[in-house]
């Protein structure tokens, strides 16, 4: 065991315990590489939708025309909405072969009869006599005339796969013939569970059968297309690449794998490179609509030869209302019929990209290289030195993906490999921080004990503060008192540990709502606490700060009496609630470190900080649980419900005060009743200050029959025993309106 410590301590001193978590994490990364989940996919894909955006395919070729059911065609009343007769389909058809088209596909599928054939008709319509139905029912049907068509032509028809439907297997429609070469590819392909395919009359007429659906990423993106799926256990190939086996007049479709997976797919002339699970990934050309046709004009002949004439059709759709438009890296609009034509013009042009199986390893390596370099030489360089070298190295990985991407069309990706070095940097950051902290924290253990918390971080930052003096600004200052504080501890008299309790369950609500507000915990006296704002920090809201915590100080108090009155319900015992005054007060005051040599703390003082005190005296007197000076009540007016109690003189002050009282938040302020009661109080105000003693009698009688809630009751008894004196025995001549208070 001494043995084993002895190495620990040797490893820990010459490599540092930060560089073996590096290598667990290059390790980790690794494995995490290896198990590939889908948010490590999408990270890494998107390395290829941005070479995409810089770099898109370039157009040297328009071997596919798409016959578009456009929002022309669907107006146009010789088609209408879709689906449209199948007449009308096999005229498109017949056209389009006419006019030279290779090969027709349909990214649509035909999956019930048309609703529009004669023998449907004969037994939906009314009003038709025997005769009438009958001639109907000898008439060829629509599905008929359309295979008809696709049997003259080389035609490949569309199915889809999907969870929620199943073809009647008991059919034995036609399926794409299969050569394999190497493991059985089926394992890594796609799967669905349901077949959509389409009546069996086309299914027989046709050339060939391919799926069309499309599986877009997790972020809805599409980037890969599959090539060959397996959809209610038949292995299909997808509907670009059954048009390129109709066009090469090949029999079978030949797929290569290996143990990883799928690699290539194959016909005669053409082979494309797949990813494991036989996906081809899409290199994008930006949308081209010069290769759209509207199916109206192949219907009426209006379109030009040379459109059609040797070229791969694909008729699909770019109507909104239809629903098939896709998000591709390079738009965020596509129509799925286009994201068929360019996987063909990719692979009819030669331009398409694959990701190579030794990809993966080449990734490992970078990984691991880079990985050790920094572990081993990151703790020795500096800072600025880390970020030029780390700038280089992550230079020549993006460089290196986008010179195989653009010269090669290989997809090697680098966000793995920078993704394990800056975990790796990032790590070696933190711990070189930890360790920083770690120091720190044994200089704050020594000073912790006898200074405030914030000072002490002053000191660390900055140890030349460390001297007697302070500053002048312009602060907020908050006193704040718990009312009735004797009586309830005279109920504690046998149990000093329980109102010990109390009080911090008091206090750390009412702490919380300051510090959340930006404040500073002066000192706590008692059941009091002493807090100011705009220092140590600037605070430009400094006003809207304290008033808010004052509200919320209330708030947090009225939480804590329900919970004490419920304990006091299920315990049996005497419930007594706990109730706040709260001062504030505005002006210029001196803070900084006040004190001796020996002892100091941060700490304010000033006249503003003595009326702060004063004015939370007042609180009961006036019965309301916020007063502000008048320089808070100016600054907070507008968003705060103000309500003007009196001009004082308070002891030992030469000038008189306006004190406001806070009675809530400007939802308060824009209520009527809290209008209506502003209103009366500030002419109860001006009677009283004007000598009008009946005025201002009939003003505090009107007020109570106002104040349903008794919010002024304290209010006005108080105005109504000064006006019962002053009419007993006015006031000098020279009186001002305003009450020295003769308490502090």
């Amino acid at each position: 065991m001494r043995r084993l410590k002895a190495i620990r301590r040797w490893f820990g001193r010459r490599f540092g315990y930060a560089r073996l978590v590096c290598v667990v994490l290059l390790i980790g990364i690794a494995a995490l590489r290896v198990m590939d989940p889908a948010p490590v996919q999408e990270l890494r894909v998107r390395t290829f939708d941005t070479f995409q955006l810089i770099e898109p395919r370039k157009k040297t070729a328009r071997p596919v025309t798409i016959v578009d059911i456009d929002e022309k065609s669907l107006a146009d009343p010789r088609l209408g909405q879709w689906p449209w007769p199948r007449t009308r389909i096999a005229e498109i058809v017949t056209n389009l072969t006419r006019l030279g088209a290779v090969v027709i596909a349909f990214d649509a599928v035909f999956a019930e009869p048309d609703r529009l054939n004669p023998d449907i008709a004969a037994d939906t319509f009314g009003n038709l006599d025997e005769e009438m139905r009958a001639r109907l029912r000898q008439l060829p049907s629509n599905d008929s005339i359309l295979a008809e068509a696709i049997r003259n032509s080389r035609v490949v028809l569309g199915e889809s796969g999907g969870p929620n439907v199943r073809a009647d297997l008991n059919e034995k429609l036609p399926v794409t013939g299969l050569a394999m070469l190497g493991e059985a590819p089926q394992p890594f392909m796609f799967e669905f569970v349901g077949l959509l395919r389409n009546v069996p009359v086309l299914e027989e007429a046709a050339a060939g059968r391919g799926l069309f659906t499309i599986r877009p990423e997790r972020d809805g993106i599409v980037r890969r297309v599959p090539m060959i799926m397996v959809a209610q256990g038949i292995t299909m190939p997808s509907l670009t690449f059954e048009m390129l086996r109709v066009a090469s007049g090949a029999g079978t479709i030949l797929i290569k794998t290996d143990q990883a997976g799928i690699k290539s797919l194959g016909v005669k002339g053409f082979t494309i490179p797949t990813d494991l699970n036989g996906q081809l990934w899409i290199r994008y050309a930006r949308r081209d609509p010069s290769i759209y046709v509207p199916a109206i004009d192949v219907l009426e002949g209006r379109v030009a030869p040379e459109k059609i004439a040797g070229k791969l059709i694909l008729i699909g759709t770019s109507s909104i209302g239809l629903n098939d438009i896709k998000t591709t890296p390079v738009t965020p609009a596509m129509p799925g019929v286009e994201i068929h034509a360019q996987v063909l013009e990719s692979a009819l042009t030669g331009d398409v990209v694959a990701q190579p199986n030794y990809g993966i390893g080449i990734e490992f390596f970078a990984a691991l290289i880079m990985g050790l370099l920094v572990i081993a030489f990151a703790p020795k360089f500096g800072p600025v030195t880390l970020v030029v070298v780390g700038g280089m190295f992550a230079s020549v990985l993006i460089g290196t993906s986008w010179y195989f991407y653009s010269q090669h069309r290989l997809l090697i990706d680098f966000t793995y490999p920078l993704m394990s070095t800056t975990a790796i940097y990032l790590t070696l950051i933190f711990s070189a921080f930890v360790r920083e902290l770690q120091q720190r924290r044994q200089i704050r253990s020594q000073f912790v004990q006898y200074m405030s918390p914030a000072l002490v971080e002053q000191l660390a930052n900055a140890p030349e503060r460390l001297v007697l003096g302070g500053e002048e600004r312009e602060m907020t200052i908050m006193f704040s008192d718990m009312r009735g504080f004797t009586s309830i501890s005279e109920t504690y008299k046998s149990d000093p540990q329980g109102l010990t309790q109390l009080m911090n369950r008091f206090l750390t609500p009412l702490t919380n709502a300051i510090l959340a507000r930006k404040g500073y915990i002066d000192k706590y006296m008692g059941d009091a606490i002493m807090a100011f704002w705009n220092a140590p920090l600037d605070d430009k809201q400094h006003h809207l700060n304290a008033c808010d915590a004052a509200l919320d100080m209330l708030q947090r108090v009225d939480e804590l009496n329900q919970e004490r009155e419920l304990e006091a319900q299920e315990g049996g015992h005497v419930y007594v609630p706990l109730n706040i005054g709260v001062g504030l007060n505005t002006g210029s005051c001196v803070v900084g470190n006040m004190g001796s040599d020996l002892k100091f703390n941060y700490s304010v003082l000033g006249d503003s900080v003595n009326l702060a005190a004063r004015l939370e005296g007042q609180s009961k007197e006036y019965g309301f649980p916020i007063i502000v000076g008048s320089k808070t009540a100016l600054e907070v007016k507008e968003k705060f419900a103000i309500l003007e109690l009196d001009f004082i003189m308070v002891k030992g002050k030469k000038e008189p005060e306006v004190i406001y009282a806070i009675a809530g938040r400007e939802d308060v302020a824009q209520s009527g009743r809290f209008q209506r009661l502003r209103n009366l109080t500030i002419e109860m105000l001006a009677c009283y200050r004007g000598r009008d003693w009946d005025g201002a009698l009939a003003a505090i009688e009107r007020g109570r029959k106002t104040d349903e809630a008794q919010t002024l009751q304290y209010l006005y008894r108080l105005y109504e025993a000064r006006i019962r004196a002053f009419q007993k025995e006015p006031p000098p001549q020279d009186w001002d309106g305003a009450f020295a208070l003769t308490t502090k």
